[in-house]
């Protein structure tokens, strides 16, 4: 269920949720190489092995809202900023019957605070599918490398977090259909040129391949971007061994850091990277 979609990026107002990367006294502009596009990979959302007629049923709402243009149409809501869908859960704790949904809400637009309200395409999608299958929604926040985990066991009905689906990860879980295609790119310091003259991947790679050690490339702990960089085998990345790879708890984080001149560069998803450097630049 690939399909391309507009992206139109929506101005830093919209998104001053995320003051908290706001920029230091010395911090600098970033710019995100958007055309750079490093990996190609799809969004779907987790659920426990071997759960058919749940994945069934999330895979049938999905084809009605794609089939319908919902889809599109709600994605793009929060690329073009007139998203206004926002949820709060109903009670402290998951109740029995909840469609419980494990997510890290720091990943705009796909799940994000808006106050001490969850905001974000996958938690509006899952509005829809606890409504279709008669439940309320329980959104569970946690590190991003506890969801599947959290999914595999069972704690969590559904894993809903900009997920990559790979071999490795469907090992413990089973994937609905995909939803969004997706890539990896490099943001750097405005005021670096090292990346300036790339036209492809392979250049970006060449480049990367002849750092060393002091070369520090931050990025999202457990996602595609910190395999790429750091390599692992079960994802397919050789990485780059001669550099630094740095891992944070958020890609926020991770470009605070790079704003600040603290890392030298910052791998992460294409749409995430440019809504946060959006709040980050003056």
């Amino acid at each position: 269920m690939k399909k391309t979609l507009s992206v139109l990026l929506a101005s830093a107002a919209i998104f001053g949720c995320f003051a908290f990367v706001s920029c230091a006294d010395k911090s600098e502009n970033v710019k995100v190489f958007k055309e750079l596009e490093l990996t190609a990979e799809d969004y779907a959302f987790a659920v426990k092995k071997g759960n058919t007629e749940f994945k069934t049923s999330i895979n049938a709402i999905l084809d009605e809202m794609e089939d319908d243009g919902s889809l599109e149409t709600l994605i793009n809501s929060y690329f073009d900023g007139t998203a206004t869908f926002t949820y709060e859960n109903k009670s402290s704790s998951p109740q029995t019957g909840d469609l419980v949904v494990a997510t890290n809400a720091y990943f705009p637009p796909f799940e994000y605070f808006e106050g001490n309200k969850f905001k974000g395409v996958d938690i509006e999608i899952a509005s829809k599918i606890a409504t279709k299958l008669g439940k309320t929604l329980f959104v569970k926040d946690m590190d991003f490398e506890a969801i599947i985990p959290s999914v595999a066991s069972g704690e969590s009905d559904i894993g809903m977090a900009g997920l990559t689906v790979n071999d490795e990860r469907l090992k413990t879980v089973d994937f609905s259909l995909g939803y969004y295609s997706s890539y990896q790119v490099i943001t750097v310091r405005e005021s670096t040129t090292l990346f300036d003259e790339c036209k492809n991947a392979e250049d970006v790679e060449n480049i990367l391949k002849a750092q060393n050690s002091k070369y520090k490339i931050g990025t999202q702990n457990g996602t595609t971007g910190y395999m790429y960089s750091a390599g692992d085998s079960g994802f397919g990345y050789d990485g780059f061994k001669n550099l630094t790879t740095k891992g944070y708890t958020t890609g926020a984080l991770a470009m605070k850091d790079l704003s600040n001149g603290k890392i030298d560069a910052v791998i992460l998803d294409k749409q995430p990277s440019l809504m946060i450097a959006a709040t980050l630049n003056k």
